[in-house]
């Protein structure tokens, strides 16, 4: 669908859904009704798809495979922009209906629209899944502001609604400002979080291997659902990643992000989101261009891993 604020670019250049039995395809959610800082997240998906296109013919040089020839990218999808329930309502119904047919990677939008996605995962699956969530934000707060939901509270209710299962459910890079009833409400449920200050100074594969080796024994020990990536591009230092409505100094690296990525890329995904990717307040379109090297990264080891998940 071409929205006012979409653009004519596809995802590395994939072609446009034809109703065709592509394995993977990229959908855009350009709705940022839900920020509480600098909004201008509506406008992520179009400056992601821009960006992937610098990555040329898309072969991975760790994977070695390009997902083009499995892709297609559906657009943005067009829904309700004023109005965050009916935004979600209506989302969760296309989700499902292209999770049926895909396996999605999304492009946000703000954080509010990963509700909807795990919504609708859930329906699909038929049970709760793990998930692993990238953010310097916590996401479980009782409010925002006087209102009951939005950007940050979806982890809260993804978790009050049994969407999830709490000790599969694994937070990383979380840094900002927070009250401990906030800050520790996926412990408390039985999940864990790897902070910004626990990474910092770890590089590279052997460094990072025990976070990823905890993920994938807490993922075994929960009967192995199928698991859910939720990526808030804020992960990132503001280093790394300005263009984004709420930066927080002390984030992740590129590298790290990558690398965990890589390393992770054989647990049994069913799909994942990349928000908050603003353009506005990006210099040198260096938050794009890292938002789409993880999903392109995300494809590529699905692609490696085949049809049989870990």
């Amino acid at each position: 669908m071409d929205l006012p604020y979409s653009s004519g670019a596809t995802f590395l250049g994939a072609a446009p859904a034809d109703g065709g039995a592509a394995r993977f395809a990229v959908a855009g959610v350009p709705y940022d009704g839900a920020v509480t800082n600098r909004p201008g997240a509506r406008f992520g998906p179009a400056a992601i798809r821009a960006a992937s296109r610098m990555l040329c013919d898309a072969v991975h040089p760790l994977f070695e495979c390009s997902p083009q020839a499995d892709l297609v990218d559906v657009g943005d999808l067009a829904l309700p922009v004023t109005c965050l329930s009916d935004h979600r309502g209506a989302l969760q119904a296309a989700a499902a209906e292209l999770m049926r047919a895909h396996h999605v990677c999304w492009l946000g939008g703000d954080h509010s629209i990963t509700l909807a996605l795990l919504r609708a995962q859930r329906q699909v699956q038929g049970r709760p899944l793990a998930i692993v969530h990238f953010d310097a934000h916590c996401d479980t707060w009782s409010d925002h502001f006087g209102e009951p939901s939005g950007h940050g509270t979806w982890m809260r209710e993804a978790i009050e609604e049994e969407l999830i299962v709490p000790p599969a459910a694994i937070q990383i890079g979380l840094r900002s400002p927070a009250a401990a009833e906030a800050r520790q409400c996926v412990e408390r449920a039985g999940g864990c979080i790897f902070t910004a200050r626990q990474l910092r100074g770890l590089e590279g594969t052997q460094a990072l291997a025990p976070i990823a080796g905890e993920i994938r024994r807490r993922v075994l020990a929960a009967g192995k659902p199928p698991a859910y990536l939720t990526l808030d591009i804020d992960c990132l230092d503001p280093a790394f990643a300005p263009g984004t409505g709420t930066p927080e100094a002390g984030g992740l690296s590129t590298a790290q992000v990558l690398t965990l990525l890589e390393e992770l890329h054989d647990i049994a995904w069913t799909g994942m989101d990349c928000v908050e990717v603003a353009p506005a307040y990006d210099h040198a379109e260096i938050t794009s261009l890292a938002a789409a090297s993880f999903v392109w990264t995300y494809l590529c080891g699905q692609l490696a891993k085949g049809a049989t998940p870990a």
